[in-house]
């Protein structure tokens, strides 16, 4: 681990490849990347896979898949319908079969879809391992559990098939390469207790954790919410427009005091998502009119690091890499 800001893979380098592709985690590793991003969810027989969501419709190529016609339902999922495929009623072997596809076509290449399948989360860890042979700093990982309460009420907990594959893999300690993170907070209480590896809590802009009842992301930026979760992680992965909003016109406001709170409670700060898109970017940092194309990402993240946040996460490593001007 550094003390400098740290470059979070999102999902691999998923600006220019399908995300959660081994394609995507090689080629963000390759570029410079401190840690690569999988998204967790269960298999039916228990496997983790790395995937956004458990609903595959927008990533795979499942509705393709006449044989698989009769699997697509709806769900209630953290208290939202949807409908689609869901890896949880699937076998490992049975998602092999699908392959993998850009989850934004109206703003990416689809040039790359069909080249890849679903990486289980042990063949990241093997292929990080791999990279990590002859590093003197390694790559870490950086899994987040996605929908931890909804796959446990369904008899597929995340907690131990992630602990065990970690440690299998030599993830152990404080100082391990590895943050696991959750939206949740039950998830990540259960794992303070089995681990001490280091957790982040997750925050986005509206709503609050699906597993706690009333409960508000923006009371958790509070003084005392940031010291309750100092309680059990070791920092938090906040919107990126919780620490520098933006005004009418789409343009960076000042820094809010989130990251000297956090810092305050000993909490590290990791904001989400930078993306090179004009369509993603603040109105100051757009080039042109056309959402397609790239922007000044560079500026953007920038501004971040003036801000003193600890790491980003992004979907265009190279971006970064020379945004923090270092060599990798």
């Amino acid at each position: 681990m550094t003390d400098k800001p740290i470059i979070i893979a999102h999902r691999g380098l998923s600006g220019e490849w399908p995300e959660h592709t081994i394609g995507a985690y090689r080629a963000a590793i390759e570029a410079g990347a401190d840690y690569v991003e999988p998204d967790l969810v269960l298999t039916k027989d228990g496997i983790l896979v790395a995937r956004h969501e458990n609903e595959i419709s927008g990533t795979t190529n499942v509705a393709d898949h006449p044989e698989f016609a009769d699997r697509k339902t709806t769900k209630i999922i953290d208290g939202e319908k949807f409908s689609g495929w869901f890896t949880e009623d699937f076998t490992l072997a049975e998602l092999k079969t699908l392959r993998a596809k850009e989850r934004l076509p109206q703003l990416r290449s689809t040039g790359r879809d069909g080249r890849y399948d679903i990486p289980t989360f042990e063949e990241i860890l093997h292929m990080v391992a791999r990279y990590n042979v002859d590093r003197a700093v390694p790559v870490g990982v950086y899994p987040e559990t996605k929908h931890p309460s909804y796959f446990t009420s369904i008899g597929l907990p995340h907690e131990a098939p992630l602990l065990q594959l970690l440690t299998q893999y030599g993830y152990q300690g404080r100082n391990a390469a590895v943050f696991i993170q959750s939206f949740e907070v039950g998830n990540l209480k259960a794992l303070r207790q089995k681990t001490d590896l280091p957790l982040i809590q997750l925050i986005a802009a509206d709503g609050g954790p699906a597993d706690i009842a009333n409960g508000s992301y923006a009371d958790m930026i509070s003084s005392e919410g940031l010291a309750e979760i100092a309680t059990y992680a070791d920092g938090i992965g906040p919107d990126k427009n919780l620490v520098i909003g933006r005004n009418l016109l789409g343009q960076l406001k000042s820094p809010t005091t989130l990251v000297s709170d956090a810092h305050k409670a000993g909490l590290k700060v990791h904001p989400w998502t930078f993306r090179r898109e004009n369509y993603f970017l603040p109105t100051t940092h757009k080039k042109g009119v056309d959402p397609r194309k790239a922007g000044d990402l560079e500026g953007e993240i920038k501004a971040y690091l003036a801000a003193g946040v600890d790491g980003i996460f992004t979907d265009n490593t190279p971006e970064a890499v020379k945004a923090l001007n270092v060599k990798r």
